[in-house]
């Protein structure tokens, strides 16, 4: 009887079977994930366009766009301090279609400038991969008349407030790592607030204020051209591109080796068999994706997809920490 009903339904009937007994089985989400992605994918990057994150979203996306022969595209969904779209992806369907670009912005430093997220970064999120990473300089006005960070410590812890560090706004990088720099070395410097790196640099160059912790993208043309000084380097190693300048840790101030990361960020219980296979599609795009990212200014950051989870709450716990010690709040 069951060979004669096979014979009767087809090679498309007995597929349909198939496949209705393989979802009985393994229930809707997993035989969702057996066919991930059959529509559209939506990354919502929540920045306007230009910047790290837009620029990680898109070529993300395109690599992902080829590599799954299916659409992929950005959303860019700005405002709230990164938490609009942020939260749009925490609530969206965990089933892969909705991803996230964050980064220690969104992802740790808001959890503790914020009494009141609309999103838990730790467990509203499964991170899917951690690909792009830029490194910060400490750069001095050209007229500083110290040479090195031990000088700029002495000088400091002389004369609290005698030298005017340069910031981007309260909770931005460039103000928690010049916080986390006096946290760490016991000096207090005058806060004086800009809006954004293009703002700040002509009073630098102008010595209206001496110090700025910038993105290394950001300062390099200025360090290589001799319009300001290159201090040292928030980062393990040195930049090959200005390779006298030394390290943090070099420079006698360890824990400023920081990593500003940016990834790509799933809903939480979204089916493990989907975020394995973005992972192996992101995986195999980094060759393609490191000259890229370092003609954006950055570099590929390669970290093993089993240490994602370790990272992340390592980094929670170290910068709300620092960010709640400095006072450091957006309420």
């Amino acid at each position: 009887m069951a060979s004669r009903l096979a014979h009767h339904i087809g090679a498309a009937g007995r597929t349909a079977l198939v496949l209705s007994a393989l979802a009985a089985t393994l229930g809707p989400a997993r035989l969702a994930a057996q066919t991930f992605p059959d529509r559209p994918v939506k990354i919502v990057v929540p920045v306007g366009p230009a910047g790290s994150y837009d620029i990680v979203g898109r070529l993300v996306a395109d690599q992902l766009s080829r590599r799954l022969a299916q659409s992929v595209t950005v959303e860019n969904r700005a405002g709230g301090g990164m938490s609009i779209g942020t939260q749009s992806v925490a609530t969206a369907a965990p089933d892969g279609y909705t991803l996230l670009v964050g980064g220690l912005a969104n992802m740790v430093f808001n959890a503790g400038l914020y009494k009141k997220l609309p999103y838990d970064a730790l467990n509203d999120f499964v991170p899917v991969a951690l690909v792009f990473n830029i490194s910060y300089t400490l750069v001095g006005a050209k007229s500083l008349p110290y040479a090195n960070v031990q000088e700029i410590i002495a000088a400091a812890r002389k004369e609290p407030d005698g030298l005017k560090v340069a910031n981007v706004g309260i909770g931005s990088g460039q103000h928690i790592f010049g916080a986390a720099f006096q946290k760490i070395t016991g000096t207090k410097l005058l806060e004086v607030s800009y809006r954004g790196s293009a703002a700040a640099f002509p009073d630098l160059l102008g010595g209206r204020v001496d110090l700025f912790f910038d993105s290394t993208p950001a300062a390099l043309p200025y360090v290589k051209s001799g319009q300001v000084k290159g201090i040292a380097v928030l980062a393990p190693k040195r930049n090959p591109q200005m390779p006298d300048v030394p390290t943090m840790t070099e420079a006698g101030v360890p824990g400023l080796e920081i990593d500003s990361w940016i990834g790509l960020f799933a809903p939480a219980r979204t089916p493990p068999a989907v975020i394995a296979r973005l992972q192996q599609e992101i995986a195999q795009a980094f060759p393609e994706l490191k000259p890229r990212f370092e003609a954006a200014g950055g570099e590929l950051m390669e970290m093993p997809f089993d240490r994602l989870g370790p990272f992340l709450t390592s980094e929670h716990g170290k910068w709300i920490k620092l960010i709640h010690e400095a006072g450091i709040s957006l309420d």
